[in-house]
């Protein structure tokens, strides 16, 4: 069965689906849901964590070798 025949019967039955479930859908009342409150994020300045590395860099020679 080749699909290349078959595009175009295919793009109207998607179309034609679209269509019906947008029809379906819109008879339906939207919820209004109450806005979020805002959030506010905000660090603990004392709490903050700090990496320290302590490893040698790499000599052009190690560089090259790798």
């Amino acid at each position: 069965m080749n699909i290349a025949k078959n595009m175009e019967a295919i793009f109207v039955a998607a179309v034609v689906i679209a269509g019906a479930t947008s029809f379906a859908t819109a008879a339906v009342p939207a919820t209004r849901a109450a806005a979020p409150a805002a959030v506010v994020a905000k660090a603990d300045t004392n709490a903050m964590q700090v990496v320290t590395i302590t490893a040698k860099r790499l000599t052009a020679a190690e560089k090259a070798a790798l």
